[in-house]
């Protein structure tokens, strides 16, 4: 029995959990589902491959590959600049629309909202993206046999190293850092935190933006191993909610590790029983969570 699926499945849990951290920074922060984050996913993904390009064409020796891996500088930096924009793209979605809903009590509006925002943002993707296939590398790498059955690729021990960087910096930026226990205030009681003296409105740019910002890594790290195409993100909604609810809403650990879990069930699941079982995994496990631990595995009773 072949287990290339850990790896596999790992990859693609990373990046389901960086998409789900933005959900569930979101639900516990602003206390609704936010269903257009995978379109940020899709946007992120399509903006750095644009941005990459762009750069390429100024100065072609940054597309050169960095060492082992498949892409150049150019696609770092285009990258780091796409989360930045993805990021401030969130907060102004919430500016526009999620604050004046959030200002009347109105969390279900709120909800259906997110969910109109989805499609028009994906049908403008589809309308503005070139028709013709897209890679952010086209490079063919030679995988490393770590032990029997099982081969990774430079490129996906890099992503998987990066998706664990950016779960540890949060983690100590929530944990260590003023805008950090602001936000778990926040969370806890926004009326209280309030009346303590925190800028909530502040907190909650923040959550936008880290969320927003995360699910353009999460694009980009899917767009590294797959075609990039404009319904990709919407693919990944189910597992990013999924991931969110197993890992305890309001956990940004949990969040990756649930995403790690649901990647490795779904990767096994494709392997014993086919494809076409893949997108049911997520469903058995939201509802088994619900039913025997609803607050996760690291989250907290009410």
């Amino acid at each position: 029995m072949s287990v290339q699926f850990l790896a596999d499945g790992l990859i693609a849990g990373a990046t389901i959990g960086l998409g789900a951290i933005g959900v569930t920074l979101t639900y516990s922060i602003l206390g609704f589902a936010n269903f257009a984050q995978g379109e940020f996913i899709s946007w992120g993904c399509y903006l750095a491959w644009g941005l990459a390009a762009a750069i390429a064409a100024l100065l072609p020796s940054s597309a050169d590959a960095i060492g082992a891996l498949s892409v150049g500088w150019n696609v770092v930096a285009a990258s780091l600049a796409a989360m930045v924009i993805i990021g401030v793209m969130a907060v102004a979605l919430d500016a526009i629309l999620f604050r004046p809903l959030r200002s009347r009590g109105a969390s279900i509006s709120a909800v259906i909202a997110s969910f109109g925002v989805s499609m028009a943002l994906r049908a403008l993707l589809e309308a503005v993206v070139p028709s013709r296939q897209a890679y952010l590398s086209t490079e063919l790498q030679i995988a490393i046999p770590l032990m029997k059955g099982l081969r990774v690729t430079p490129d996906q021990i890099m992503l998987l190293a990066v998706a664990l960087i950016l779960v540890c910096v949060l983690t100590l930026v929530i944990t260590r850092t003023d805008i950090g226990r602001s936000m778990r205030a926040v969370s806890e009681n926004p009326a209280l935190a309030r009346l303590a003296g925190i800028d909530v409105a502040h907190v909650i740019r923040v959550t936008w933006f880290v969320g927003g910002a995360l699910a353009c890594a999460a694009g980009v790290m899917l767009g590294l191993l797959v075609q990039i195409r404009p319904s990709m993100g919407a693919e990944l909604l189910l597992p990013l909610f999924a991931a969110s609810i197993l890992g305890g809403v309001g956990s940004v650990p949990g969040a990756l590790v649930g995403g790690l879990i649901i990647g490795l069930v779904e990767a096994a699941t494709v392997q014993w029983w086919g494809a076409q079982w893949r997108a049911a995994v997520a469903f058995f496990i939201v509802i088994a969570v619900l039913l025997l631990r609803p607050t996760g595995l690291f989250g907290r009773s009410p």
